[in-house]
């Protein structure tokens, strides 16, 4: 299995340098209690070169650097970030193994379909480390074959991007110092150490026997690893059940200006962990913290589900435009309160690229001046009647469409087991739920487990009658107009009175009969009929059950 490692060379100062630019060539120590004393976790290159390092006590580091800039560790934090990583790498790898506190795995098997100048490892070396780079963060990256061989050369070789072919673990890692052992076998190394040895090639080149004589099966696995023999697996990481970014300023703000720089650095983040998942946001909620205290919650609800952070941007930035805060702002926190799959969106084509893009900043305004309970879209009810069968109700995004295939593969489920095909033709006979599917789509459909044919099956005349007579129209009455009708001999509508005028009629198509709710008072029977008439067009009329009157219902576009 081909593995790519990511190292983020002193990944908690990283952060905090990110997230604090004013930070970024002071001297910057990150500090933990231990042992009832603050010590010095992660130092920063400005505090290295003073003399600040890794281990030494607060009082001893200030000694050093009078000036010295802390800030606290804390390595439950650090892992969030590391697993937030993890996350929008996923849009290049199908897994992900986090290794505090400085670097992640990464599965490379979709190397392949990375294309460009280089070759596909390559390739998918780039565009992680261009992620990474999106967050703010440098690093290295190595994919080999094996765990420990990716692990060391990314943190020791040097180079930014290195592909090790299989078989050659060996001859990469020979000039490596042994150092990159210490985490995983203290007492082996200092052993080594204690022979004169100094690489990892060295250690490889000791008989193996006189190793497991003297420092017994450890010793054996250390020397193993320093040929790049390691056959530790892959553990994917568990993806966090929301989906959220913070960052805190450095100065509380009171203009808008600073508040959107920080914004937009959040919402990438949170979007390329969105893409990482294949999702869209659909609900979204912009936590301000205050100074010195206090909270303001900013909720956003999309018009459709979206991954493009300027677009969020844009409409987060209508919002805060409008708000009014008693004390500024120190910190933002974005959350992802609803998210679905992303179903990508149409390219747009011509004068307008940015699609549709204005409408959804608009609903977004209108939400924020007259409330979210303004906004209100069509919902279906389960009314026979056709004026009742549509309400409305509070507005929410369109559910992304699955396509013709998922649609259809409940029908086909209900439609129960396809009688046996002779070798040589088709079935002999369809069940029912079968041939409804046969007419109702005009296509051949083929049994469950058997390639579905590519004929197209021509519908019958009343096929087709009945497609015509299911459809609705465009503009639909609230309460179904009285008409005053002539009818020929035959009892067929002749003409109808509407808008003052005696209007003939061109042609009719009918009747579709809809009947229920024989529970309530007055019951549904109606046939319905699409009429042409003179002057107007397609018109939707029905004749009462009841009393045999018409009604004019809808109209036709």
């Amino acid at each position: 299995m081909r593995r790519l490692y990511l190292h983020l060379p002193r990944f908690p100062v990283q952060r905090a340098v990110r997230d604090l630019p004013g930070l970024r060539h002071v001297p910057l120590a990150l500090v933990q209690l231990q042992r009832g004393e603050q010590r010095v976790a992660f130092s920063s290159s400005a505090g290295l070169r003073a003399g600040v390092q890794p281990g030494m006590g607060l009082a001893a580091a200030r000694a050093h650097v009078p000036g010295l800039e802390t800030l606290p560790f804390d390595p439950a934090v650090e892992a969030r970030a590391l697993l937030a990583l993890g996350e929008a790498l996923l849009a290049w790898g199908p897994a992900f193994e986090p290794v505090p506190p400085d670097g992640l795995f990464l599965d490379a098997s979709a190397a392949p379909l990375c294309k460009g100048g280089g070759t596909p490892e390559e390739n998918l070396a780039g565009r992680v480390l261009s992620t990474a780079q999106d967050f703010g963060l440098r690093g290295q990256a190595v994919v080999a074959s094996r765990a420990f061989p990716a692990r060391a050369l990314a943190r020791l070789s040097g180079a930014q991007v290195q592909c090790v072919p299989p078989g050659e673990e060996a001859q990469r890692l020979a000039p490596l110092p042994l150092s990159v052992l210490e985490e995983v076998a203290a007492r082996e190394v200092a052993a080594f150490r204690a022979l004169g040895l100094c690489t990892l090639g060295e250690v490889a080149r000791l008989p193996t026997p006189a190793v497991l004589a003297r420092l017994g099966a450890a010793g054996g696995r250390a020397q193993a690893l320093c040929r790049g023999e390691d056959d530790t697996p892959l553990h994917p990481a568990a993806l966090p059940e929301e989906v959220a970014e913070e960052v805190a300023l450095e100065m509380p703000a009171e203009q808008l200006e600073p508040v959107l720089f920080a914004l937009k650095a959040v919402v990438d983040r949170a979007v390329a962990r969105l893409q990482g998942r294949g999702l869209a946001a659909v609900r979204l909620l912009l936590q301000l913290r205050l100074d010195p205290s206090g909270e303001a919650d900013v909720p956003l609800q999309l018009a459709r589900p979206t991954g493009q952070p300027r677009l969020l941007l844009e409409l987060l930035r209508h919002r805060l435009a409008e708000l009014q805060l008693p004390r500024p702002v120190a910190g933002l926190r974005l959350r992802v309160l609803e998210a679905q799959r992303d179903a990508g969106r149409q390219l747009e084509l011509g004068d307008g690229p940015q699609g549709d893009a204005p409408l959804e900043a608009v609903l977004s305004r209108l939400a924020t001046a007259l409330g979210e309970e303004a906004l209100v879209s069509v919902s279906l009810q389960a009314r026979h009647r056709p004026e009742a069968a549509a309400g409305v109700a509070r507005f929410r995004p369109p559910v992304a469409a699955r396509g013709l295939a998922a649609e259809l593969l409940p029908t086909v489920a209900q439609a129960g087991p396809a009688p046996p095909r002779a070798a040589d033709g088709p079935p002999e006979a369809f069940p029912a739920g079968w041939e409804g599917l046969r007419h109702g789509l005009g296509v051949a459909v083929s049994a469950p487990g058997q390639p579905v044919s590519p004929v197209v099956e021509v519908p019958p005349p009343e096929a087709r009658a009945a497609a015509a007579l299911g459809e609705r129209p465009a503009r639909l009455l609230p309460t179904p107009l009285q008409l005053e009708v002539v009818l020929d001999a035959q009892g067929a509508l002749a003409s109808a009175r509407v808008g003052g005028r005696q209007r003939r009629v061109r042609a009719a198509v009918g009747p579709e009969r809809l009947c229920g709710e024989w529970w309530e008072e007055r019951p549904l029977q109606r046939d319905y009929y699409r009429v042409h008439l003179e002057g107007l067009g397609l018109l939707w009329i029905f004749r009462e059950g009841r009393d045999g009157r018409f009604y004019l219902h809808g109209l036709f576009d």
